[in-house]
């Protein structure tokens, strides 16, 4: 029995809370706060037919640290579930360690104006020392990990699928495959076709940031930055088929490398038709995907957020996506002293998940992942205080979870590996 306060009513938000809806003998109240109130209302209404968990909403503003505050003392969740922006992690941390709360969220922290002076000496100079010049990374988060082990709290971080599930696959390939890992590829495939000449499957903002930004990796102890999908390869992926991804810079890299400093190699690639390439290469060669303001017609315009109003809701393309996902883990490595291989992976129905959640697969893939870590948080399989990700966890309690609810692992031990 837990009372959980979800934060966020976006297409991710919209599975994670009926998923957890679905478990209510662990979530028996739950509140659903937005910026709009109304989306809470609605899907509310829908769940308390055939729900028991006892369901509330509220309205709130996820960048005010003093609402959040007020809203979380007055409805002493035993969990804050930030299924909001990636921008408003730290503000939500922060109202989180005021109220004495645990936390969770799907995505690490990136700022959504990267022209501020502050933020931007802090950036640069990590830019330097670091290697890479994403604009999302775990610094931000990772430096409240005595905050919150002081307060006697749990922050889980990236509990979605890249991040979240590949790095729960790299601690199970850990535990119960090798001895050492010396290579890891995460392999991000949408196989998926909504009908749309361009359209985003997450918040576009977020998205175009990500993809447009330059790609790196991890080897031998060091990043390599590449320019923005100058690494192509071609991958055969199982009830998908042959499809071209690209080298991307992604989060869980970074915290796979700090925590299992053996790995001599950690890669990520991503799929896109040629038509997402071409769309996206040429807003940003207009400055479409620009976060800087412009003056137009003498108001001040963010480029990227009129884009992102310009284009398809990803919450409304569930109806007419087709296709599967699959996203999962290669490694190289050694077992009792011989070299071994392996793959685990999931692959997921567009159409399956809106038949069952009224959403397609990228969002099912992490919203799923969502209730899942809340689940191991609420019942006490993961109970280690301070600021964690998900390879430093028990992968096992996890990923059984995920088999349950709706994202089964396949696995290979003789799989094709990346070259």
């Amino acid at each position: 029995m837990s009372r959980v306060l979800v934060i966020g009513c976006g297409g991710v938000a919209n599975v994670a809370i009926r998923k957890c809806c679905s478990v209510s003998s662990v979530f028996s109240e739950l509140m659903i706060a937005s910026r709009t109130k109304e989306k809470c209302d609605v899907l509310a209404e829908e769940l308390r037919k055939t729900s028991t968990t006892k369901i509330e909403t509220a309205k709130v503003d996820a960048d005010s640290k003093d609402e959040l505050v007020k809203l979380i003392n007055s409805y002493k969740p035993d969990l804050v579930m930030n299924i909001a922006l990636p921008y408003q992690d730290l503000t939500i941390m922060d109202a989180c360690l005021e109220c004495k709360v645990n936390y969770m969220d799907t995505a690490n922290y990136e700022p959504e104006d990267t022209d501020d002076p502050e933020w931007r000496k802090i950036y640069e100079k990590r830019c330097k020392e670091e290697g890479f010049s994403a604009y999302f990374d775990y610094s931000w988060q990772w430096a409240y990990k005595k905050k919150f082990e002081d307060a006697g709290l749990i922050a889980l971080l990236g509990s979605g699928f890249d991040p979240g599930v590949t790095q729960a696959y790299v601690a199970y390939a850990k535990k119960h495959e090798f001895d050492t890992i010396d290579t890891i590829d995460i392999l991000d495939c949408n196989g998926g076709d909504h009908g749309y000449k361009f359209a985003t499957n997450f918040n576009p903002e977020v998205n175009l940031r990500e993809v447009s930004a330059p790609g790196s990796y991890w080897e031998d102890g060091h990043w390599i930055e590449i320019p923005a999908m100058s690494i192509k390869r071609e991958y055969d992926f199982d009830q998908v088929g042959m499809k071209d991804m690209y080298l991307l810079h992604h989060e869980e890299i970074e915290s796979i490398a700090k925590n299992l400093p053996e790995v001599k190699r950690i890669r990520f690639f991503m799929t896109f038709g040629q038509s997402y390439l071409d769309h996206m290469r040429c807003l940003e060669d207009v400055g479409m995907l620009s976060t800087t303001p412009v003056m137009f017609d003498g108001k001040e315009i963010v480029p990227i957020k009129f884009l992102k109003a310009l284009l398809p809701d990803p919450a409304s393309l569930g109806p007419r996506t087709h296709g599967k996902t699959n996203i999962g883990c290669i490694f190289t490595g050694k077992k009792d002293g011989k070299d071994k291989t392996y793959y685990i992976y999931n692959v997921c129905d567009h159409q399956e998940c809106y038949r069952e959640v009224k959403s397609q697969a990228i969002s099912y893939t992490t919203g799923v992942p969502a209730m899942c870590g809340a689940l191991m948080l609420l019942t006490g399989k993961w109970n280690t205080l301070g600021v964690h990700t998900i390879e430093e966890l028990d992968p096992d309690p996890f990923i059984e979870a995920l088999d349950k609810y709706g994202l089964p692992k396949s696995e290979s031990h003789n799989p094709v590996l990346v070259k």
